[in-house]
């Protein structure tokens, strides 16, 4: 029996399984600004201080409007915001326009481990409300890095990856299929049944965020 439960804790260290209790009684979920989406998710909006997946089948298909109301309304709050790695520079006029303070806003460009690196340490700093990331690469081992520095530092962890790396194990809290026309699709929601059919989640005035993917 010891064996049995020193085997368990591993498990959940590992964050290969969570505690059933912790699901029920965690914390309320960080809003995502898109009504649809919230309701659907547990908690109400994004798992808090967790490392969360959006699988693209392909780049600028709107998966930083996605994400856009939360990080603007992490950066009124004080919150720094890191961006580790981008394909593309982004668009800073077009930020600014959609209300995020580009003051709080960082870029780190590296590549490989060293990028991994680099959004651990975001991650776990305390410092960063958000850590967006594109891992090239990343095996299980990574992203259980990257998920237990999301944890320790209180951050958002939004690891982007291409998705064919939907079948890959994957100890993220949350993983969605970003989809063309402002819809995702979940493929795993700690805590919460996934939907059968893809969300809709709208977009912000069009206008105001050109130019930004």
């Amino acid at each position: 029996m010891p064996a049995a439960l020193a085997s368990l804790d591993t498990l959940i260290h590992e964050r290969r399984l969570w505690p059933a209790a912790g699901q029920a009684a965690g914390r309320p979920g960080e809003p995502t600004g898109h009504a649809a989406l919230d309701a659907v998710l547990p908690g109400g909006g994004w798992p808090g201080a967790s490392l969360l997946e959006l699988l693209l089948p392909m780049d600028g298909v709107g998966e930083l409007r996605l994400l856009l109301p939360t990080l603007v309304r992490l950066a009124r709050q004080g919150r720094s915001l890191l961006m580790v790695a981008p394909p593309y520079l982004p668009y800073a006029p077009a930020l600014a326009a959609a209300g995020l303070d580009l003051a709080r806003l960082r870029v780190v460009r590296a590549e490989g481990r060293d990028a991994l690196w680099a959004a651990e340490q975001g991650l776990r700093s305390g410092a960063c409300g958000a850590v967006l990331c594109w891992p090239q690469g990343a095996d299980d081992r990574a992203l259980r890095r990257l998920a237990v520095a999301a944890e320790q530092g209180d951050a958002l962890g939004f690891a982007f990856r291409p998705l064919r790396a939907l079948p890959q194990p994957s100890p993220a809290a949350l993983r969605m299929e970003v989809m063309p026309g402002d819809r995702v699709r979940l493929h795993k929601c700690r805590g919460g049944a996934v939907p059968a059919a893809p969300v809709a989640w709208g977009a912000p005035p069009r206008a105001a965020l050109r130019a930004v993917h």
